[in-house]
């Protein structure tokens, strides 16, 4: 199953004037798919996470121009997108063949 695209054009309409604003939303996003994409991974079914780089470069870069206070304050979904990130990492290598 392929996954939609998290392309700007894709999943990603938000592009508010609030940076902060925007790197919450767009891990939300990509945790949203990190979920959807374990659960098929545990169901057996075949994945594309192609494209997914784009949109995690995207939030990094994002992120990484936050200053200091706003970056605090965005943590909480970045660390709740690493256990997703963990989540799917562990789905695909039990997965089998």
């Amino acid at each position: 199953m392929t996954l939609p695209s998290l392309q700007p054009t894709g999943l990603w309409p938000l592009q508010t004037h609030d940076a902060a604003a925007d790197v919450v939303a767009l891990s939300e996003v990509v945790r949203h798919t990190m979920q959807v994409a374990a659960g098929l991974a545990v169901g057996g079914r075949h994945i594309d996470l192609a494209g997914l780089d784009h949109t995690v470069g995207l939030l990094c870069a994002k992120a990484l121009d936050l200053p200091p206070a706003e970056g605090r304050a965005a943590r909480a979904g970045l660390v709740a997108l690493l256990t997703e990130v963990d989540a799917l990492s562990l789905a695909l290598r039990t997965k089998g063949p």
